[in-house]
């Protein structure tokens, strides 16, 4: 039902749904979604939580992740995504936009847009994809400082640190940063780019009863698992943080050289959600069923299967 009507309105907050889902025994699985329509079909395939990834959204807006969107700007992806799906949405909050101060008014930003969880990283700007070479860390104890302030601006959100240092400063760094920034009042922890099955069973082991947080992003660092295999490593959370926007860009990219090479799209049709599909995905009747002005849209007749008869 369309986020419109307030009777279809979540009466809880997000963070307090993100935190019952992740008190439930299963691992929880949360696809990155860049836009409200990834995100709705994410939730139509069953997904009971989204991620919006600080490079998807950039990628989108056509920039790297270089820590160059504002608050402001990712705001707008937040609210999109949250008023699209009403599910509870983990938002990539990079280094917090700055200092301190900066990162508690991430937090009470996100919260307003409609987020239920936060991440933050141990980088320092211009930060990069965690999976890429030659990252800069911020001193740990700048980065607990950080952590502590997210949970002191926070009301319901929850709360994870990243840590980057496994790639920068060595696995042993790592461990010691996530227990700095678990006794800081992180919710959770996120260890970026480990890159063996031993390197996430180990962190496990050495953060026994932490709630950790695997990315599983492709053509990085880090092998491919399944959830199930996460899991069984001891994580209680799993992103696919750009698969969404990715496999967009390449059907996208697909249907433009289409219509270069063959002056229109009637060779590219089988590739396209349809006209009704569309319309499914989106609601469209129960908003026309909000306002009895507007007549009830019937769905034009297929022209291809008329050109056949």
């Amino acid at each position: 039902m369309p986020y419109l009507d307030q009777a279809d309105l979540p009466t809880v907050h997000a963070g307090e749904r993100f935190r019952a889902l992740l008190e439930r025994p299963q691992i929880l699985e949360i696809p990155g979604a860049h836009n409200g329509m990834a995100g709705l079909l994410a939730k139509k395939a069953g997904f009971e939580a989204l991620y919006l990834s600080g490079a998807a959204m950039t990628a989108s807006m056509g920039l790297p992740d270089l820590g160059i969107i504002t608050v402001d700007e990712a705001c707008f992806f937040v609210r999109t995504v949250a008023r699209a799906t009403g599910l509870p949405i983990l938002v990539d909050g990079d280094t917090g936009y700055g200092g301190v101060l900066n990162a508690m008014h991430m937090v009470r930003a996100f919260e307003d847009a409609g987020a239920a969880a936060v991440h933050l990283e141990d980088q320092d700007l211009p930060k990069k994809c965690g999976h890429l070479n030659d990252k800069k860390l911020v001193a740990p104890e700048e980065m607990a400082a950080k952590v502590a302030a997210a949970k002191r601006a926070a009301r319901h959100l929850f709360v994870i640190a990243r840590t980057d240092a496994a790639g920068v400063e060595g696995f042993e760094a790592a461990v010691s940063r996530a227990k700095l920034y678990r006794e800081a009042g992180a919710d959770a922890i996120f260890p970026e780019a480990l890159t063996t099955k031993e390197m996430f069973e180990r962190f496990a082991r050495e953060l026994p009863g932490v709630p950790l947080l695997a990315n599983m992003t492709e053509f990085g660092r880090t092998p491919y698992f399944t959830a199930a295999e996460f899991a069984a490593m001891g994580y209680r959370m799993v992103i696919w943080p750009v698969s969404s926007l990715r496999v967009a860009a390449k059907a996208q990219a697909a249907l433009y050289a289409a219509i270069r090479r063959d002056g229109g799209t009637m060779n590219h049709l089988e590739h396209m959600q349809t006209r009704a599909e569309l319309y499914e995905t989106i609601g469209l009747a129960n908003y026309e069923a909000l306002d009895s002005s507007i007549v009830a849209t019937v769905v034009p007749p297929d022209v291809r299967h008329k050109a056949a008869e």
